[in-house]
């Protein structure tokens, strides 16, 4: 298994940090990439011709080995709810389609389908999960009992942000397939923790940031595009899109044919080193641990903080070890939430959000199991 990587980050002995699920801390030497890249920066006189593209192609391919992907299908963007609007824009939804979401799913996969131009309205429908946290369940059972019209597409979560609930991506799409519905994955919460395959999964769209599990910074995030829909109108128009557009040349608008591959979507000002450089050096570091060695690790942590709350008989429940992602533990507080739980609990240097009713713990490889212990001990302190 894995060993603990705290030696790696700035994160004081005193300070238990749960909430990597909001943000995670920068490894120490993703802090030296970006100064490094910062300097850079700082010196533009000194920049080796041609880097800007190496830059691009190093993180594309980093991107792409984190999800089984070639690199040719991995375009460069800021954020995930840019990722679905550029879905939207590729797809041109018919009015009146169906498109379905998962009840209080993350506002990225499901606003850009709520808010549509007058005119152009699509039907909006919400999965609903049951008390027993089985989200693949719930999916299934709703695509077998769906009208004769099939959804042209489902937005969703690999896993929900709230509750940590896991979704069988595989047996989703195996069912999709059948409807010919389209899939688009929000993989925020995981990629570089669960091992992802592109190929054999198939999506049409699959979205992710780097901000979180990755250990990266915020304003990176990547997109697969499937090749069938690669010959779409970008978001954005940018020159790096289009075949020959020199800034150099006496002729500028050479040949405004778009680039072959998902290049064409990267976003505007892609070339901010620093982050790009960030992103591309944590990505590396998940890479080199490994995402199943990854979820070993924080399933141990998870099931260590369950059977700790139980065994102290802390008023909480948790949903089905068997349904939930092995890094997001949510506790549900049957006598209700303390006022001002995440107070108390940053008082004691102990890190973790409420979300949607929940306390959601999320540790990573930083979080050893005395975290987890004083954790539990914090918890049975503040509920008692």
């Amino acid at each position: 298994m894995l060993d603990c990587q705290r030696h790696l980050f700035a994160l004081p002995d005193d300070v238990c940090f749960f909430n990597a699920a909001a943000w995670s801390p920068l490894p120490l030497s993703a802090v030296e990439a970006g100064q490094d890249a910062m300097t850079t920066k700082s010196r533009p006189w000194d920049m080796v011709a041609g880097a800007d593209e190496r830059e691009f192609a190093h993180a594309r391919e980093v991107a792409a080995s984190m999800i089984g992907a070639n690199s040719e299908d991995i375009a460069l963007i800021s954020s995930v709810g840019y990722g679905v609007a550029t879905a939207a824009k590729i797809l041109n939804l018919a009015t009146g389609s169906r498109i379905l979401t998962l009840e209080n799913d993350h506002s990225s996969p499901v606003l850009e389908w709520l808010s549509r131009p007058d005119g152009n309205q699509l039907v909006v429908e919400t999965i609903k999960c049951g008390p027993d946290g089985d989200w693949t369940s719930a999916v299934l059972e709703w695509l077998a009992g769906s009208s004769s019209t099939p959804p042209a597409l489902v937005s969703i979560s690999s896993i929900h942000w709230s509750d940590g609930g896991m979704i069988d991506l595989d047996r989703v799409q195996t069912e999709l397939k059948k409807l010919g519905t389209m899939l688009l994955v929000d993989a925020t919460h995981g990629v570089g923790v669960i091992p992802t395959d592109v190929a054999r999964l198939d999506p049409d769209f699959l979205i992710f940031p780097t901000y979180k599990w990755l250990l990266g910074p915020y304003g990176r995030a990547f997109m697969y595009i499937a090749r069938h829909h690669q010959n779409a109108t970008p978001l954005e128009q940018t020159s790096y899109a289009r075949k020959r557009v020199v800034a150099e040349d006496d002729q500028h608008f050479t040949d405004l044919d778009y680039v072959d591959g998902a290049r064409r979507f990267d976003m505007g000002e892609r070339d901010f080193f620093v982050s790009l450089c960030v992103a591309s050096h944590s990505m590396k570091l998940i890479r080199q641990w490994g995402p199943d060695q990854i979820g070993q690790r924080l399933r141990m942590l998870t099931n260590r903080i369950e059977k700790g709350l139980i065994d102290r008989e802390v008023p909480v429940s948790m949903m089905n070890a068997a349904y939930r992602s092995p890094h997001i533990l949510s506790l549900d507080f049957p006598q209700g939430m303390p006022e001002d739980f995440e107070r108390l609990l940053k008082e004691r240097r102990v890190f973790a959000v409420p979300r949607l009713g929940r306390l959601r713990i999320s540790p990573h490889v930083y979080n050893n199991e005395d975290d987890c212990d004083r954790l539990v001990e914090e918890l049975a302190d503040i509920l008692k």
